[in-house]
């Protein structure tokens, strides 16, 4: 059995993210038994999900990326989408560059990803030109998460707003919603649909059914996060009933 040791870089106000991810990763040491995975946390203050408590929990990066480099991970995953993503188009190379450089101080040579680029690779993954979007975020905030996938060359053909600005509220809704939510999108013209543009508001449970009643892919910020630690651990992304990006079929490759 190997262990792979995985670094968290999440907002003090997430519960979803160190729930979701694990969960996703626990499913696939069911199927493969011959991986386990071992995670380790550090917080960056942030109660509200507003422009200014974003910007100021991402000044906490370098001490947050110090922390974890004591521990020693495979691979570390910051994981606040819209943090990344209201900074401005492609932000991400930037976010995960400047943790790169902290863990190389450290003399930790772990690959680093985010969920905001992670998200941009498993749209890619499927082939997906054109996506729908759920998010949690009040609709400025969902704006300018559209407006990050279309400079990366994905078509936004409709978002849902939830608009929860409390970020321990985001936590608490309940993910089989989402069932019903999706249907408010048009997605006629879609090729994926995102159910989850947000590491907070849970949807897990809704991946696999969504995907069977609609007969597209379906995908979230956690799910994409999850594919991206295992193609850069070198692993098959194969997590059962986590939808078609982790059925370990798909044929793109994830990029930087």
């Amino acid at each position: 059995m190997r262990d792979h040791h995985i670094g968290l870089i999440v907002p003090s106000s997430n519960l979803t993210m160190e729930t979701e991810l694990p969960r996703l990763l626990r499913a696939r040491e069911a199927a493969e038994p011959a991986d386990r995975f071992v995670f380790h946390s550090s917080r960056m203050r942030m109660k509200h999900v507003t422009p200014e408590e974003l910007r100021a929990m991402n000044a906490q990066t370098e001490r947050a990326a110090l922390e974890l480099a004591d521990a020693r991970p495979d691979i570390v995953a910051t994981a606040c989408l819209v943090a990344i993503m209201a900074q401005g188009p492609g932000h991400h190379c930037t976010a995960e560059e400047e943790i790169t450089a902290v863990l190389h101080e450290q003399a930790v040579h772990a690959p680093v990803v985010s969920s905001a680029g992670a998200l941009l690779d498993g749209i890619a993954a499927l082939g997906a030109k054109k996506v729908a979007i759920v998010t949690p975020y009040m609709k400025p905030l969902t704006r300018l998460v559209a407006e990050y996938i279309e400079d990366a060359g994905v078509e936004v053909v409709d978002a849902l707003s939830l608009e929860v600005p409390d970020n321990l509220a985001v936590a608490r809704l309940d993910p089989q919603d989402l069932r019903e939510h999706y249907k408010r999108l048009k997605l006629g013209d879609a090729d994926a649909l995102v159910l989850s543009a947000c590491v907070q508001m849970p949807s897990l449970p809704a991946i696999q059914p969504v995907e069977d009643e609609l007969g597209l892919p379906v995908l979230s910020a956690a799910t994409a996060t999850a594919f991206r630690v295992l193609t850069e651990l070198g692993l098959p992304p194969l997590v059962p009933g986590a939808g078609r990006l982790l059925s370990g079929t798909q044929v793109g490759a994830p990029g930087k």
